[in-house]
């Protein structure tokens, strides 16, 4: 299946490791995604915040084409997620080709994920051995080191169901690493933890901003938006209504909608 590509929707900007154009995305009739634009430079990160159903979630997975858009394109490192150009006709990758995409765009899921008959060890191994054809020697040292990065150094012999929620999600973000990704996905990593274990993992994923790991984060939590991000984008009915810096956006929204939401969350 083929669509006419336009100059409009197939130009990558050079300065933007992800950047999305005019994207929109239904499922039937309901139109959860309605023409997004937005731009992440290398290094920064975006924070995504928003009520239910504003497309937050949608967004993420059509980065790295876990959903198809209906329109609209989307690049990564100035190279189209999920086609291939030929001319002025756009042409969908094979199954195979996406999945060598996905190992540049890792996702951190809301439910960790994780394989519940390898340990912790064999989880994060088991990508880089079979995506990447990296011995397993080298795959196992980095899985170690991974490990150790995000706290969880003497766990590697442990399974998933030996662990707290706040454990599995911080293995969760080392196998996402493993792969060394150009950028990173975060779905609500917080919102099926327990309070008291969200801090560990927000954690790890503040050290990762202060490296200059490029992430797009979809989170409620609001201090770390204000912490940690260099953009936020606050998104509702399937639009962004505003998005800039977290000065501006948290604490002097321009539009009705982002202050009426943060006057309930705040």
């Amino acid at each position: 299946m083929s669509t006419t590509a336009t100059p409009a929707t197939t130009s990558a900007t050079t300065s933007a490791m992800v950047e999305l154009r005019a994207v929109r995305k239904s499922f039937g009739p309901l139109e959860v995604l309605r023409g997004i634009d937005l731009q992440v430079r290398s290094g920064e990160v975006a924070v995504i915040l928003g009520p239910s159903g504003s497309g937050k979630s949608t967004l993420l997975r059509t980065i790295n084409h876990l959903e198809k858009v209906d329109s609209g394109r989307i690049s990564v490192d100035g190279s189209l997620v999920g086609y291939r150009r030929s001319g002025d006709k756009l042409y969908e990758l094979r199954e195979r080709e996406i999945l060598k995409q996905r190992t540049h765009i890792g996702f951190v899921f809301q439910n960790f994920h994780l394989f519940p008959h390898l340990t912790v060890l064999e989880n994060i191994t088991e990508a880089p051995v079979s995506a990447l054809r990296r011995p397993r020697k080298t795959a196992l040292a980095g899985a170690r080191a991974l490990l150790d990065r995000v706290g969880l150094a003497d766990k590697a012999d442990a399974y998933p169901r030996q662990l707290s929620g706040g454990q599995q999600q911080r293995v969760a973000i080392a196998r996402a690493l493993a792969l060394e990704p150009k950028v990173l996905l975060f779905d609500e990593p917080t919102s099926a933890l327990d309070p008291e274990l969200v801090g560990e993992v927000l954690d790890v994923i503040k050290d990762l901003a202060h490296q200059g790991t490029t992430m797009i984060v979809v989170s409620h939590e609001i201090g770390f938006a204000r912490e940690v991000a260099d953009t936020v984008v606050f998104m509702d009915g399937g639009r962004i209504v505003e998005q800039g810096p977290p000065g501006q956006v948290l604490d002097n929204p321009r539009h009705a909608r982002t202050a009426a939401f943060l006057s309930k969350v705040l």
